[in-house]
């Protein structure tokens, strides 16, 4: 008996789909404390733009664009340096990266009305930590347990030999070796 086949499911594209829509507050009905974070926030992210661009501009493009641009006529150690300046530079990129999304969804939950509450607890988050750190999502408290949460995850094996075995796998791959070593110098 032939199977029957599936009947294809239509997908709406990007382009046919409906916007979901967003309440947004005009920024009449903002309070003056949330006007105050909204100019912070803004001022936050265009200085963290300019300095992504300059530490590109300045770390990742200068050797390309220069005389030096090839490893062949550089001393080993001055090709090391540059790597290092280079992996750390795309570092700091990448942190700023992920403040800049933090900062934008802040300015995200000032349109949608949610700014200033912990997305855990559903709390106020005070104003003063607001004040501090613009853009967090937490109450202190609650940042506390997820720092602690993601600390507790981190936790690692420690290391204590050469091969990566711990005390414990150490001492029974060594008694497992002498108790092997008697009976091959008797054969």
């Amino acid at each position: 008996m032939p199977k029957p086949t599936p009947t294809p499911v239509p997908v709406p594209s990007k382009a046919n789909r409906a916007p979901v829509p967003v309440a947004k507050i005009s920024d009449a009905k903002l309070t003056p404390f949330l006007k105050k974070q909204r100019e912070k926030l803004l001022a936050l992210r265009d200085g963290m733009l300019d300095s992504m661009a300059g530490v590109a501009k300045d770390n990742l493009r200068s050797r390309a664009e220069g005389s030096e641009a090839s490893a062949f006529g550089m001393h080993q150690a001055d090709a090391g340096s540059d790597a290092y300046d280079r992996d750390f530079a795309l570092s700091l990129l990448s942190q700023e990266q992920d403040a800049l999304y933090e900062i934008e969804e802040a300015l995200k939950r000032i349109d949608t009305g949610t700014y200033g509450v912990c997305e855990m607890s559903g709390k106020a988050i005070p104003h003063p930590r607001l004040e501090a750190i613009p853009f967090a999502r937490h109450t202190v408290e609650c940042q506390s347990q997820i720092e602690k949460q993601r600390k507790a995850v981190r936790v690692r094996q420690p290391v204590t030999s050469l091969f990566g075995l711990t005390e414990e796998e150490g001492a029974a791959a060594e008694s497992e070796e002498e108790e092997a070593s008697p009976t091959d110098l008797k054969e």
